[in-house]
């Protein structure tokens, strides 16, 4: 015979106290683990949404970042003639031959100096990132000392604003636009005229580290990848954008993931003792509760499901509370080191319906570890011996 629902409700109910523990343990872990999550999934986004399907990235064969690779302008303007490029209203090839220095500018928050990617790009270089728009200002102008800044740039650094000069690379540049980059890494750097960039840092001007294109459509992909690859004049990598900032995520977001993964562990062990206490004082309070149900023909089965229901509905309500005081995190804009460019990266938190739903499954497990060993001694405990020990 099945122990009824409502009996393991009101056991829960009349114990408030002692369950309130295992409720609050089982909360903080699973607000860690949906929080670290959350920001693991928000890096992610930011980086490996950057790139377009319908956008390649090209490299100097061999490499696999920007700051390791060089190509040349006469390599710039074989890759403007292949197959599948996009073309502006006036006829050019939708190019944009890249260089991407790091300079440090002074946190707003703190004052301590973060680097900023700055990147050298050609004026064509919104039209080749469609998802990138001025919302102030305007574009810069090719062959002067001007900058666009993404959107979360101004609020991240000092000295950022609209019109106003500011001094890197032994250059000043005035900042005459702002752009939004649709929640991108791009929303964290700087741009400017390549050419512009590479005199102030006395680098070589026709050599770039990178060309970025916009295709005639995500299918063309192949020919143009084929194309490139197939043509004697060159050496290099082709590459989706998008998959080439979704490889760039993959170290920072691991790292995050496993460092969370181990915080929340140690806490894990925390609630599951804490339920564990809490289900074993449950029993031993009630033993002669127990073994009356026992004795009036309920199954040893149903008393071992009727306790775990206890412990589960216990976690259910510390996930619950946990996730509550998780979702105001969403849209928590921080920073980190970027690595692969070892520039500093701002991101929000992006708490989503699935990653919550992680949470109460976590917090189920840790219901189940906490409330078996207990279920499972009064199942088995034999009625007489269960009488005699009151």
């Amino acid at each position: 015979m099945a122990v009824p629902l409502g009996y393991s409700v009101r056991s829960v109910v009349a114990r408030w106290r002692s369950a309130l523990v295992a409720v609050i343990g089982i909360a903080g872990t699973v607000g860690v683990f949906v929080v670290v999550l959350g920001m693991a999934q928000g890096f992610r986004a930011t980086v490996a949404g950057s790139g377009e399907e319908g956008s390649a990235i090209i490299l100097r064969g061999g490499t696999n970042a920007e700051m390791d690779s060089a190509i040349d302008l006469d390599q710039v303007r074989a890759i403007a003639d292949a197959p599948g490029i996009a073309r502006s209203a006036s006829g050019q090839p939708l190019v944009s031959a890249e260089v991407v220095v790091v300079a440090a500018f002074p946190l707003v928050s703190s004052g301590t100096d973060a680097n900023v990617q700055v990147r050298g790009v050609s004026p064509l270089a919104l039209a080749v990132r469609p998802r990138a728009r001025l919302v102030a200002g305007r574009m810069f102008e090719a062959g002067r000392d001007e900058l666009i800044i993404g959107r979360n740039v101004a609020r991240t650094y000092s000295g950022f604003a609209l019109g106003r000069p500011i001094r890197f690379g032994g250059g000043e540049w005035t900042v005459v636009g702002v752009f939004d980059a649709g929640g991108g890494a791009f929303d964290s750097e700087v741009w400017c005229d390549a050419i512009v960039l590479n005199q102030v840092y006395k680098r070589p001007e026709r050599i770039f580290q990178s060309a970025t294109v916009r295709l005639t459509a995500s299918d063309a992909f192949p020919q143009f990848k084929d194309a490139l690859t197939a043509d004697p004049r060159l050496t290099v990598s082709v590459e989706r954008e998008a998959d080439y900032y979704a490889r760039h995520s993959r170290t920072v977001t691991t790292l995050i993931e496993v460092l969370g993964a181990m915080v929340a562990a140690v806490m894990a062990v925390g609630a599951v003792l804490a339920g564990l206490n809490t289900m074993y004082s449950a029993v031993a309070a009630r033993g002669r509760e127990i073994a009356t149900l026992r004795a009036i023909g309920f199954s040893p089965a149903g008393i071992l499901i009727a306790l775990m229901v206890e412990s589960l509905l216990i976690a259910l309500a510390g996930a619950v509370l946990g996730c509550l005081a998780a979702v105001p995190f969403n849209g928590f804009t921080t920073g980190t080191m970027n690595w692969q460019t070892f520039s500093h990266l701002a991101f929000a938190f992006r708490i989503t319906p699935p990653i919550l739903g992680l949470g109460v499954l976590f917090a189920l497990a840790m219901g189940l570890l906490g409330g078996l060993p207990p279920a499972l001694r009064a199942a088995r405990l034999p009625v007489v011996v269960a009488l005699r020990e009151l």
